[in-house]
């Protein structure tokens, strides 16, 4: 879109917007804490875009070009963003339908303290391996881990790491996964060529990730509360109608995931297959949540229907930790989720059209001087990538193209380079507040990214063993 007049920006212009985020993005979280994501790092996001686009017009480039940019930035994610709003709208019809209570319910009576943290890690890589989305699994079998975790008084934050970790781990090892396939697809290597090669940073990253969740959930020091545990259960059991039925929505989305139907329909289709049931087997619940109304008969179910899918489910059972547990959902639940998203992307597609990102990672090539060099060069560009733009396909496709032919020059395999953008692009997208992902998980965990962070084992390692293999010339295959 650029013309001849535009001018490349220089390295110190390309830092200002740079610099401005890290200000206002700490002065953010400084003032708000774990609200910042609540309009505060949206403003600083918009703000920097606006600095961004300043710089832009100063080298030559028009507006117009500018908002195309912006245009085109936001519409590659609208499916991601869809996405958002259809797992709300599933979590309140799954709440409502007897699902979610129902996976707590017997989850309760199946999983330990001492190996929660180690289970649900296992039981989120198994599930993501088999269908290839992380995000299904979080807004399903990871909303339903979290309601576990606080019914045996364990960390919420700790087990969002497992949930995380586990979903991470499935996602990118799955030939069902589209980073899987499209890191693969950027460096021109065969997708089981690029997923063999991954085992050997990924498999030792989550066996490090299950060890340390197994240490913590036998030191966590808790025990079965055998009367609290019996009071979530009993008052479960009182609001809903609990049995196995209720698990067919979640294999009717595990099914259609596995046989690769979209993520958006498959999404949608269980949130309306989970207001159905609810109809079906819940409609004294239907009817206590809707309360007092001029409607009667099937109205009085699709008032209540509707109502979860737009603005979620809620309960009053006189139980705090049950009512909390399953008062949430909607697509309303998601709309300030969506509006850190748009803003992320804004800034990065700004950054992205007026060159200042192309400086700044021609800048880091200077630095190349060792096959090490090049993949920790990479990796830190792929990270650098998934907090400016905040997505982790741009992290991805942007520095796979970007280093390709800096490991064609010397006669790197293509798959070492697919590998890395996976075990650092990936890897970190759950970690940053305002990319996509860490947006999502967020979102369907209902814990802060930054609170989460810390405990999410098998995304901080994978990187760390990706640069010690770099700098060891450890399993780095040439041509």
């Amino acid at each position: 879109m650029s013309t001849s007049k535009n001018t490349t920006p220089s390295i110190f212009e390309s830092l200002i917007p740079i610099i401005c985020l890290i200000i206002m993005l700490s002065a953010s979280v400084y003032i708000y804490g774990d609200n910042s994501s609540y309009g505060g790092n949206q403003i600083a996001l918009i703000l920097c875009a606006g600095i961004a686009s300043i710089i832009g017009i100063k080298n030559g480039f028009s507006w117009k070009e500018i908002e195309t940019g912006i245009v085109k930035g936001i519409s590659a994610a609208m499916g991601a963003i869809l996405i958002l709003l259809a797992v709300g709208a599933m979590i309140g019809t799954w709440i409502m339908s007897g699902l979610v209570p129902a996976m707590i319910y017997y989850g309760l009576n199946i999983l330990s303290p001492s190996i929660f943290y180690f289970a649900a890690c296992i039981i989120c890589a198994l599930s993501a391996l088999s269908i290839g989305s992380s995000w299904t699994v979080a807004g399903t079998l990871g909303a339903a881990l979290m309601g576990i975790a606080v019914g045996l008084g364990l960390s919420p934050e700790v087990t969002a790491g497992a949930v995380i970790s586990g979903a991470y781990f499935g996602d990118k090892m799955s030939p069902l996964s589209d980073t899987t396939n499209l890191a693969p697809a950027v460096t021109e290597t065969d997708l089981f060529t690029h997923i063999r090669h991954m085992i050997w940073t990924t498999g030792p990253s989550l066996l490090i990730a299950l060890v340390i969740f197994l240490i913590m959930g036998i030191n966590s020091g808790k025990s079965s509360n055998v009367e609290g545990l019996a009071l979530i259960q009993n008052t479960i059991s009182d609001n809903f109608n609990i049995s196995l039925t209720l698990f067919i929505p979640l294999v009717v989305v595990f099914v259609m995931a596995f046989k690769k139907v979209p993520a958006f329909p498959t999404v949608l289709i269980g949130a309306l297959i989970g207001g159905i049931f609810a109809v079906i087997f819940q409609p004294e619940v239907i009817q206590i949540f809707v309360g007092e109304t001029p409607l009667s008969g099937a109205l009085i179910s699709i008032a209540g229907v509707w109502s979860a899918l737009h603005s979620g489910f809620s309960i009053e059972t006189g139980v705090e930790v049950v009512d909390s547990l399953l008062t949430r959902g909607g697509m309303s639940s998601m709309l300030n989720t969506v509006w850190l998203v748009i803003t992320a992307l804004t800034f990065g597609a700004v950054l992205e059209t007026t060159k200042l990102l192309h400086v700044l990672v021609q800048a880091l090539l200077s630095f190349v001087k060792s096959t090490g060099s090049l993949i920790i060069t990479t990796i830190g560009t792929c990270i650098g990538i998934n907090i400016v733009t905040a997505d982790q396909y741009i992290a991805i496709v942007l520095p796979g193209r970007m280093f390709k032919s800096e490991f064609q020059k010397r006669n790197l395999h293509p798959k070492n380079l697919s590998r890395t953008l996976e075990d650092s692009a990936t890897m970190t997208s759950p970690l940053v507040p305002w990319n996509t992902c860490g947006a999502f998980m967020s979102a369907s965990l209902g814990i802060a990214t930054l609170s989460y962070l810390p405990f999410c084992f098998f995304n901080l390692v994978n990187p760390i063993i990706a640069i010690v293999y770099a700098i060891m010339n450890f399993k780095i295959e040439k041509i």
